[in-house]
């Protein structure tokens, strides 16, 4: 069964990351993003860090789509954050169309 949606928790500006969660089955999955693989996912690298929430936003489908993936696929540990990084979307990352 795929996670739920949890909250978005914000922008760590020192791990650049946004952190979020996931519900599984009641429990919470601590989760986080990298900011790089927000930036490939959208395609853009000039966004800043107060923009990273909405970034976040503006991707979460996608984000959280593949955080319940992996968290299925990989057995992720449930006290341990699941983290994602631009390999998580290289597939999904090679679907985008290429900007000239």
């Amino acid at each position: 069964m795929p996670l739920r949606r949890g909250e978005v928790r914000g922008y760590d500006f020192n791990r650049m990351v946004v952190e979020f969660t996931m519900l599984n089955q009641g429990k919470v999955i601590q989760c986080a993003i990298s900011t790089a693989a927000m930036d490939d996912l959208e395609g853009k690298r000039d966004v800043k860090p107060d923009q990273r929430v909405d970034q976040f936003m503006r991707l979460r489908e996608a984000i959280e789509e593949q955080a319940s993936r992996k968290f299925l696929e990989e057995q992720v540990r449930v006290d341990r954050p699941l983290i994602l990084r631009s390999n998580d979307f290289s597939v999904v990352a090679s679907l985008r169309p290429h900007r000239s």
